[in-house]
């Protein structure tokens, strides 16, 4: 039985691909007192580098993940103790720790299908599902993402609720075609999709353009929202970065790419190689040059946003929670302030329109305590 006393840290698993993870480098020394959320390093995956959050208080006894070096998920990478813990409680702690108990069975649940579709009157949607008890949660993408945008956040939620992410029509491995691309289309698109996997009732968690949805839908249909949580949202004000979606849409190629994503994140660094090249290859499939043109031109038309609901928003009056980056470079931050009369609305130093991969931690706990609040 291992040493209760001692606090493991082990490498995390972002999204339901991730096997491994490279360590980059450590932002605590051996010997640093770590309080809850301190950032300990940042771990580079296929899809992302970002940083790993302390997820208890102790000092670092050890540091065992090397600098450049990959290790799989649930690998032990560092260990938390007090002072008052002897090293060699902790050498045995670690050796203990060679084959975590319960890692087989973990092994054998993550084996299964981490990926599902759906069939509704908008075509075939991909869909992941985790989690298994609790509310219903629906997280909804933005404009060109999908539901690998919610990397920090799926599993997470599914601690205390049952969560769906999908890829709306046009994105992801869902459909190309997008037969109503305007918010009361895509509205409708997300109530067959919860129709489809059985949930009558859901709390909506929208990214940006999916903010923008969720609240479309809950005004067209306010007895399937639970609540609202709206992420770097649009719908609350009419500013956008024409050029981001113009960008987003014309490129082509790596060098016309990569800045564009970089406009995404306060820490352009997080844009990487890979994000680049899976984003190219959606963009050069079949169907989805035509499916982000024709949301553009319903929904951005002429640099502006075309559905401004914060009033109507206002008025309903669904439990709303608002999350911003304060460096948002897409959607102005002080478009959270729109709904500060009637929502929790909180501003995120040191993060971007992605804030809730910049800043997962304080998003994800956002998110639970909203959502717990809410029921």
């Amino acid at each position: 039985m291992l040493n209760e006393r001692i606090k493991p840290i082990v490498m995390p698993k972002w999204g339901l691909s991730m096997s491994e993870g490279k360590v980059t480098g450590w932002l605590k020394r051996p010997g640093s007192t770590v309080s809850l959320g301190d950032e300990l390093l940042e771990v580079e995956t296929d899809k992302i580098t970002n940083v790993v959050e302390a997820g208890e208080a102790g000092i670092l006894r050890r540091v065992l993940g090397e600098p450049g070096t990959v290790y799989p998920v649930k690998a032990l990478i560092a260990v938390l103790a007090d002072a008052d813990v002897p090293d060699d409680e902790i050498d045995a702690f670690i050796g203990a720790y060679a084959v975590p108990a319960g890692d087989a069975e973990d092994g054998e649940a993550e084996a299964g299908p981490q990926y599902h579709t759906a069939e509704t009157a908008a075509g075939t949607l991909r869909y992941a599902k985790r989690g298994d008890g609790g509310p219903a949660v629906l997280l909804v993408h933005g404009f060109g993402g999908d539901l690998d945008n919610w990397l920090f956040t799926i599993d997470a939620l599914a601690e205390t609720a049952t969560v769906y992410a999908l890829d709306l029509p046009g994105h992801g491995q869902s459909t190309k075609q997008v037969a109503d691309p305007s918010l009361s289309g895509l509205s409708k698109t997300v109530l067959g999709f919860l129709d489809s996997v059985g949930v009558e009732r859901a709390h909506f968690v929208g990214h940006s353009m999916g903010g923008a949805v969720s609240m479309r839908t809950a005004l067209d249909a306010p007895g399937r929202v639970a609540s609202l949580s709206l992420i770097a949202s649009a719908g609350l004000g009419e500013e956008i970065d024409h050029g981001y979606i113009q960008g987003f849409v014309g490129a082509t190629s790596r060098r016309d790419l990569k800045p564009v994503l970089e406009t995404l994140f306060a820490d352009r660094g997080l844009v990487s190689r890979k994000l680049v090249d899976d984003l190219l290859k959606y963009k050069r499939l079949d169907g989805v040059d035509e499916a982000l043109r024709a949301l553009s031109a319903s929904l951005f038309a002429e640099g502006k946003q075309a559905g401004i609901l914060a009033g109507p928003i206002a008025n309903a009056k669904p439990p709303t929670l608002v999350v911003w980056g304060e460096e948002d470079r897409v959607i102005p931050a002080a478009h959270a302030q729109t709904l500060a009369g009637t929502a929790q609305v909180a501003v995120l130093p040191g993060a971007g329109h992605m804030v809730q991969m910049e800043a997962a931690g304080k998003v994800n706990a956002l998110l639970k305590e909203h959502i717990g609040k809410a029921g």
